[in-house]
């Protein structure tokens, strides 16, 4: 029988990060470090900066969520949990108008943790707060290796369920319409499900897909008014990408098995696949439409991939 290694826990966060600041925010703002907390907590997050100010205070890191307007603050505590950092979470997260605070910790105590799913419990469905804690790991005389505790997440379920109530005919369809589309999508054994992650549906006529290019995003939208879908490319990375992008019009029709719409807007742009809402739509037969997303998705992030310049 094959040898094997025993896993043994650093119990000293500072013999790998000295300094919460210079140290372990520095390591934690890397894209390959930032994508192990996205994992975690099941929102891509894009990185805007360290020590970002909220008047004379300013918060670790300060993040947003990947083709949404979200704002995240991620504050970081290598020991055990304290009031003044949950009172600094509030804080930062008021002066910041976030919608997500992730707070990292060595160890989260009882109170704190109740206190959190307390907060969780008495937020609306925009809000949510993880309690996260750090761990590292080692085998042998390997490289320390991280893991990511979370204690406390948001009860997106019974959340959605509490908004969906004074939601509007419209808004309600639009919710289960995206609801219906990740469990479809993401329970289906198929290449989308292994390139793409599951991101949380909100009563809206637009899903998004992160594309892991910065500022640029698959999404999907449903417009019940005009009778159509639309599969495309949210780009807000700049007018130069759109502009080099569109120089390949012929290739990507071509890819893509369809006539692409161009949409340039003041801030942003868009390239976008047309597809008519038919009776089965009205019937709330979906799978068709599910199944048109998915296989654009797929040729789309391959076009941005192939298509990016940085």
């Amino acid at each position: 029988m094959e040898k094997l290694g025993r896993m043994k826990k650093i119990d000293d966060l500072r013999s790998i990060w000295p300094h919460e600041e210079a140290d372990f925010s520095k390591w934690l703002a890397a894209k390959e470090n930032l994508e192990q907390l996205s994992d975690a907590i099941g929102i891509d997050l894009e990185f805007e900066e360290t020590e970002s100010s909220i008047g004379s205070f300013s918060v670790d890191i300060y993040a947003r969520e990947s083709g949404s307007s979200r704002g995240i603050i991620i504050e970081n505590q290598l020991e055990d949990t304290d009031h003044d950092h949950l009172g600094k979470i509030i804080t930062y997260a008021a002066g910041k108008d976030a919608e997500v605070i992730v707070w990292i910790v060595k160890k989260a105590r009882d109170e704190h943790k109740k206190a959190i799913e307390w907060l969780n419990q008495h937020t609306d469905e925009n809000i949510g707060i993880f309690l996260i804690e750090i761990e590292l790991w080692r085998i042998g005389d390997s490289l320390p290796a991280p893991r990511f505790n979370v204690v406390e997440r948001p009860n997106e379920w019974a959340k959605t369920v509490k908004a969906a109530e004074t939601l509007t005919p419209l808004r309600k369809l639009q919710l289960d319409f995206w609801q219906r589309f990740c469990d479809y999508a993401f329970k289906k054994d198929s290449d989308f499900g292994k390139i793409f992650s599951c991101r949380k549906a909100f009563a809206t006529n637009w899903y998004n897909l992160s594309t892991g290019v910065a500022s640029v995003v698959i999404e999907f939208t449903i417009n019940t008014s005009r009778h159509r879908a639309t599969a495309g490319v949210y780009i807000g990375k700049g007018r130069d990408w759109y502009l080099q992008l569109k120089d390949h019009e012929q290739e990507i029709e071509k890819a893509l098995g369809e006539k692409v719409e161009w949409s340039e807007g003041e801030k942003d742009t868009r390239m976008l696949i047309p597809r008519k809402l038919g009776k089965d739509f009205d019937n709330q037969e979906y799978s068709s439409y599910y199944d048109w997303f998915m296989e654009k998705a797929v040729i789309l992030k391959k076009i941005v991939n192939d298509y990016n310049y940085d």
